[in-house]
């Protein structure tokens, strides 16, 4: 089955959820009901709440409808009568009013005695579907079209896949990731939190968490150095005119924070975006071909106007940290930094144990109107892409419709360690930027021209990075970026001061120690740091005093290292260094 007949299949059945509800709820006001990536999801408003508990009672009812629905019947309504099969609803007539003001033709889809209004994209039939394939898992608040002004409706959600082997499958997935869970552990090892003060949306990071931030950003820097990188430092606030002429506005204004100020009339945004500033940089001076590469890189906030009712986590926030990166170059130069960007990419995930599929992400021919830049330019810029990829021997496949709206790009999807997947790094080309901002380069003979504009990021959101590496490595870091690499636990008061020194010792190797010297049982301070999940913990009683061999215990491990002091820091040295792809 091909992806796209997976998604017509989940949007059918979809339909179907709606179906069963409204048998058992009649007046309940169904709203939205698309595919997403494991399934599908339904919203509705019930005039009394429902729970999960009623979850059976809903699957059992979407089976036994399910052998009826052998076809969708497509037919087309005048706004007048498509309100009329909506009485007291007034989602589906917003959406009746906006889809007529739009131009829209009004498409019903109807399958067995249902139908609903529909742009379409459905399974021919769903009556012979593996009723195992598909299972409801859990119900969630979600207000309508994500904003937080408007009423909060009941979300159903669902899986669905082609057989039911895959669907449980994908249960044991999500019950591994609700262990995992980074907003669960985040707050347990003491990485990050959130204050209603503060706002939602706006992490804040503890000395734990930000250990773990710096540890991230400094791996990143120390592959991105030897290619020639520079950092640079651009403020956390512009004039609206810099996105107006970069074109971000017209795509971006209801994402933009606004900024005003009661000593000027100019009207000013905090920073949805790094590039464009990175720009004026670039136009600070005049630009030869010798001067070319510029590689410009800096890890900084941006910060995004999210509905609140779609924030999550580390994953989805107001104030996004980038390690952002803009390549200025020369046409000639163009594969080069692209091939330099895929090494970077590959020896950074490789570290993480992360394997990497690539996208050629393009832009959708029959909709001009989303991209900047005409189709000379795209062909050119995709073209060189294809080119590259072809040179690497690497496999990619296309993502229509996934360019930005400035340029091609290639994206790389890291899978996490049960099994999803995540985009995450990108390299993107643009041809429009250089031009909306007039950014030249005297050429060898004298020519002015534009240069080419690289972006590229490694980790993309810092934050949501951190989210998926908690995930990942179920909060149990490897040494080199784990907050706290070494806990010395004492058996007694008597021992703290040998603790004390070989905690400085082990600082002045550069490792990031932790003292107990609580008052606690031994046994409970080597279960807290278990809980903890420190990489490696000595007890320091009299024998260690004394000079004895170090008793290590190794997180996820039975077997004790047994070391002296010297083959100890030896040892943790380097485990703790940066891991050489």
């Amino acid at each position: 089955m091909s992806p796209e007949q997976l998604e017509h299949r989940r949007h059918s059945l979809a339909h179907l959820l709606a179906a069963a509800v409204m048998e058992l709820w009649p007046d309940a006001k169904r709203t939205i009901g698309p595919a997403i990536d494991d399934g599908f999801y339904f919203d509705f408003e019930f005039s009394h709440p429902i729970s999960e508990e009623d979850l059976p009672k809903i699957e059992a009812k979407m089976r036994e409808i399910l052998p009826t629905w052998t076809a969708f019947e497509r037919h087309e309504l005048s706004p007048e009568d498509a309100k009329k099969e909506y009485p007291g609803n007034p989602y589906k007539h917003e959406l009746i009013d906006q889809f007529a003001a739009e131009g829209q033709t009004l498409t019903f889809y109807k399958s067995g005695t249902y139908w609903d209004l529909c742009r379409g994209g459905h399974a021919e039939g769903i009556a012979d579907v593996d009723p195992g394939s598909f299972k409801l898992t859990k119900v969630a608040g979600a207000y309508w079209r994500g904003d937080e002004k408007n009423p909060m409706l009941i979300r159903i959600y669902a899986i669905a896949f082609e057989t039911a082997a895959e669907v449980e499958k994908h249960l044991v997935m999500l019950e591994e990731a609700r262990k995992r869970d980074h907003r669960k552990l985040g707050v347990e090892l003491d990485l990050f939190a959130f204050s209603p003060l503060v706002g939602p949306g706006l992490p804040l990071f503890t000395p734990r968490g930000t250990i773990l931030r710096e540890q991230l950003v400094a791996f990143v820097w120390s592959l991105m150095k030897p290619y020639g990188y520079a950092r640079v430092n651009i403020p956390h606030m512009a004039k609206s005119d810099l996105y107006k002429t970069s074109g971000h506005w017209d795509k971006f204004s209801d994402d933009i924070f606004h900024v005003s100020s009661k000593k000027t009339e100019e009207a000013f945004v905090l920073k949805p975006m790094n590039c464009p500033h990175h720009t004026q940089i670039y136009a600070s001076r005049v630009r030869s071909y010798r001067d070319l590469p510029l590689r410009f890189s800096e890890v900084t906030t941006v910060y995004r106007d999210e509905n609140t009712g779609q924030l999550q986590g580390l994953s989805r926030v107001r104030s996004i940290t980038q390690d952002d990166a803009h390549v200025f170059c020369r046409m000639d130069q163009v594969k080069d930094e692209v091939r330099a960007i895929y090494d970077i990419i590959t020896k950074f995930y490789a570290a993480f144990g992360m394997p990497l599929r690539v996208r050629l992400s393009v832009n959708d021919p029959e909709k001009p109107e989303a991209y900047l830049g005409g189709a000379e330019v795209w062909d050119k810029a995709v073209g060189t892409l294809k080119e590259l990829l072809g040179e690497l021997g690497q496999e990619y496949f296309l993502g229509v419709g996934e360019a930005a709206f400035y340029g091609p790009k290639i994206d790389f999807i890291a899978t996490d360690a049960i099994g999803r997947e995540w985009q995450l790094a990108t390299a993107q080309l643009d041809f429009v930027q250089p031009e909306r901002f007039r950014l030249e380069y005297m050429d060898a003979d004298n020519a002015t021209k534009r240069p080419v504009m690289i972006h590229r990021a490694i980790l993309g959101s810092v934050e949501r990075f951190i989210g998926i590496m908690i995930e990942h490595f179920a909060g149990a870091f490897p040494a080199w970026l784990a907050p706290v690499q070494l806990r010395l636990t004492t058996v007694s008061q008597d021992f703290v001061p040998f603790a004390r020194a070989l905690a400085a010792e082990a600082e002045g190797h550069g490792l990031r120690v932790e003292l107990d010297d609580s008052d606690e049982k031994v046994g409970k301070k080597i279960r807290n740091a278990a809980l903890a999940k420190v990489p490696w913990t000595v007890v320091v009683g009299a024998k260690e005093a004394e000079g004895g061999e170090l008793h290590v215990r190794v997180f996820g491990q039975e077997e004790e290292w047994v070391l002296s002091k010297r083959e100890l820091f030896e040892r943790l040295k380097t485990a703790a260094s940066f891991p050489v792809a």
